[in-house]
C-alpha cells in the first residue's frame, strides 16, 4: 500500500508541475503579450500608448520619447518602425465610414458622435512609406472577452479618437516642410565683399640698369669735366 501511495503521489506531483508548465506556456505565448514583447523590442522601451487587433494578430505602439510608431503583424513576427515626420495621418473608421480624420495639410475632421450602436470600429494609420502605406487596427467587431480589447462600440470609439489626438499632437509638433520658392522674406540678401588683396612678389630682370646708369649713349671716355680735372 505504501508503495501504491508512493507512486500515486509521484504522479501527482508530475501532473501538477505538467500544468504548471504548460499554463506558464499559455500564458508567456499569449498573443497580447507576444505582441507586447515585439513592440518593446522594436521600440527599445515600453510603449507608451497601445493598440491591439488581436482578431487579425497586430498591434500599434508610440514611442512619444524617441519619436516612433511601431506596427506589427503575424503576432509581432513581422513588423516596422516609422519616425514620427513619416506619420501622414489617421483615419476612424465606423461601418465602413470615415468618422474622424488627422492628417498633414488638412484641419482635423473632429468626431462628434459617440457611435454606441456601431457594429465594426477600425483605426486606419497612413504613412509616407511606398510598400506600407497604410495599416489597419480593428478596435471594436467580434466579441472578445480579453480586457485589452473594447468590449462596446462606445468605447472603441473613445480609444480611435484617443488616438486620433495623439496623431493630430504629432503632425502639429513636425516643423512644416520648407517651401521650394523663396520669398522676399526667405531670399538670401547678397552682400558685397571685398575679396583680399594678396600680394604679389615683383621680379626686377636683372639685366635692366638702374635709371642713373643709363647713359643714353653717353660715353664717359669723352667727360670733359674728367678732363678738365685732370
Amino acid at each position: 500500500m505504501a508503495h501504491a501511495a508512493r507512486i500515486l503521489l509521484y504522479f501527482l506531483f508530475a501532473g501538477i508541475g505538467l500544468t504548471l508548465i504548460a499554463s506558464g506556456l499559455m500564458w508567456w505565448f499569449e498573443a497580447s503579450r507576444r505582441l507586447a514583447r515585439a513592440l518593446n523590442s522594436a521600440l527599445g522601451k515600453a510603449a507608451d500608448a497601445v493598440i491591439y487587433d488581436l482578431d487579425g494578430h497586430k498591434a500599434a505602439g508610440l514611442d512619444f520619447t524617441a519619436g516612433d510608431l511601431a506596427i506589427m503583424w503575424e503576432t509581432g513576427a513581422q513588423g516596422l518602425v516609422f519616425a514620427f515626420d513619416e506619420i501622414e495621418g489617421a483615419e476612424l473608421i465606423v461601418d465602413e465610414r470615415v468618422v474622424a480624420r488627422a492628417q498633414k495639410g488638412e484641419s482635423r475632421r473632429v468626431l462628434n458622435e459617440t457611435h454606441a450602436q456601431a457594429s465594426r470600429v477600425t483605426l486606419r494609420l497612413m504613412f509616407n512609406d511606398v510598400e506600407t502605406p497604410e495599416f489597419e487596427v480593428n478596435l471594436f467587431g467580434q466579441v472578445s472577452h480579453n480586457p485589452i480589447h473594447a468590449q462596446t462600440a462606445a468605447e472603441a470609439v473613445r480609444l480611435g479618437r484617443k488616438w486620433l489626438s495623439h496623431i493630430d499632437a504629432v503632425i502639429k509638433r513636425l516643423p512644416a516642410a520648407p517651401s521650394p520658392y523663396p520669398t522676399e522674406e526667405s531670399a538670401p540678401v547678397a552682400v558685397a565683399q571685398t575679396a583680399p588683396r594678396t600680394a604679389k612678389p615683383v621680379h626686377k630682370p636683372a639685366s635692366v640698369p638702374p635709371p642713373w646708369e643709363d647713359d643714353d649713349g653717353y660715353d664717359d671716355q669723352n667727360d670733359t669735366y674728367n678732363d678738365e680735372k685732370h
